[in-house]
């Protein structure tokens, strides 16, 4: 409805990374990494296992293989390319392509001299004072790896010639690695495809673990929950020496000494209210022999000397203040045991302001001004809303300045009723509190008129029509009060 000043009921809203699915994606994460990481370790072991085992194994059958080479310095072309041809073929683990170079010569098992593969740091070891034994190289051409071995030849293969010294001679192995490389992407598509179901297998402890977790969590909500509705002796099942047991036993312990506290408070709160409400009881019927007899001393009063009659109407005024403030106080005690009930009718509001008015005799022109807009029919208790329209405007003439100015309006379906004033304003500290009971802001007000009661007995009047009543300064001066109450 506009215009409601009624909090609005929050709404659950869904909450799509709530701690359940945190807590599986944090499983989830931590089994992806450590699967992850185990099969990063295993390729690379796997792999390098792979290419050591045929990188030594070709390594060592080539060096075999050049050790029995028997050729005649200088070269002869077409003896050398016969050798190279038969070592080729003795390729272990796959067949090779062989080369070689003696100086500007080059010769090959193949129909080209030459290989792009051979690096020129391939070349510069195995050429290189005192280098004897050989070097090899892993390298990539266009996309496919190869494995080159690099050996010279020394005169230790030769009969009759000093070993371990060069002959010059460099013979050069080329094996393709695609059948290992082959072998690795299987590998590693494998650990791929592996991944997956490993995942979906995790999942399954994920989700018992997020349960277990989250069970005590749903109990600690439901029950405060159920504490908040007033519920104060809902306790939770603590089971286990975790962290979450902890908790439910410390929740546990708070709600009994919360539940001990809040008896006591409504303990003593049942005890002041029935006090109040005894003394006021007490009290009416000798108020109402003093009444009696004050209101006879005031008739007399004019015929006594001055200091007496004096007496007399100060004793009068106080007993009737007195009468005012028991009356009030078993107003509030009436709604504080909650038995203040509405009689309502239908009646117009105008009228109904205009009467309140005029019964209190606040009819001049210079201290009241009136805005009422007629017609406009409401469902009210007339006896609680002549309260709440004679308190609101009785205030405003003793704290505020004249002339206090009362609308009737109708607003957003509602009966909308403002008392405001041109006196100084309610002072910023006292404007939370001017509802409270006995709340004086001005110490020296201490022994006015009124009870201190008037405002809180006019808020509980417009809650029971399921209203609202609203304290405010305005801003050329002056306090405003605004009820409103649904028509």
């Amino acid at each position: 409805m506009p215009g409601d000043d009624r909090p609005a009921r929050r709404r659950r809203l869904p909450r799509p990374f709530g701690l359940r699915t945190r807590l599986v994606l944090a499983f989830l994460l931590v089994a992806a990494v450590g699967c992850g990481t185990t099969a990063a370790l295993t390729y690379r072991a796997a792999r390098n296992a792979i290419l050591e085992q045929t990188q030594d194994t070709a390594v060592t059958a080539f060096r075999q293989q050049v050790e029995t080479l028997n050729v005649q310095l200088p070269v002869d072309h077409d003896g050398l390319q016969n050798e190279l041809r038969r070592i080729a073929r003795q390729g272990k683990p796959r067949p090779w392509r062989v080369y070689a170079e003696y100086g500007d010569v080059r010769v090959s098992s193949t129909d080209r001299p030459a290989s792009t593969v051979l690096t020129p740091e391939l070349r510069r070891r195995a050429t290189a004072p005192g280098a004897t034994h050989g070097s090899f190289q892993r390298v990539v051409r266009n996309g496919t790896p190869y494995l080159t071995v690099a050996v010279p030849a020394v005169f230790g293969n030769f009969r009759g010639l000093p070993e371990d010294h060069p002959t010059g001679l460099v013979l050069y192995a080329v094996m393709d690695l695609g059948e290992e490389e082959a072998d690795i992407e299987a590998m590693v598509l494998a650990a791929r495809d592996g991944a997956l179901p490993a995942l979906l297998v995790a999942l399954v402890p994920a989700l018992l673990a997020a349960r277990g977790v989250l069970r005590p969590v749903r109990e600690l909500r439901r029950a405060a929950h159920s504490m908040g509705r007033g519920r104060l002796d809902t306790r939770i099942h603590a089971k286990g020496s975790d962290e979450l047991a902890d908790l439910a036993r410390t929740f546990n312990e708070s709600a009994a000494a919360l539940e001990r506290s809040v008896t006591e408070l409504r303990r003593a709160e049942a005890r002041a209210r029935r006090f109040a409400s005894d003394v006021s009881h007490e009290l009416r019927t000798p108020l109402a022999g003093m009444l009696a007899v004050t209101e006879v001393l005031d008739e007399d009063a004019g015929t006594l000397d001055s200091d007496t009659a004096r007496a007399v109407r100060l004793i009068s005024a106080e007993t009737g203040k007195l009468a005012v403030l028991v009356e009030d106080l078993m107003e509030i005690s009436r709604f504080d045991a909650r038995a203040a009930e509405l009689h309502t009718d239908e009646v117009d509001a105008a009228e109904m302001v205009r009467k309140t008015l005029i019964n209190r005799h606040w009819t001049d022109p210079e201290r009241i001004a009136t805005e009422l807009a007629d017609g406009i029919r409401a469902r009210l208790d007339p006896r609680r809303f002549d309260v709440v329209v004679a308190n609101l405007v009785g205030n405003a003439l003793r704290h505020g300045g004249p002339p206090v100015t009362v609308r009737v309006y109708e607003e957003g379906g509602r009966l909308v009723t403002e008392v405001a004033d041109r006196g100084p304003g309610i002072p910023d500290d006292v404007l939370p509190h001017v509802f409270d009971r006995f709340y004086k802001g001005d110490p020296a007000r201490t022994r006015s008129a009124g009870s201190g009661l008037g405002l809180a007995i006019t808020q509980e009047n417009v809650h029971l029509h399921g209203g609202t009543v609203v304290a405010a300064n305005r801003p050329d001066g002056g306090a405003v009060f605004t009820v409103r109450i649904p028509l």
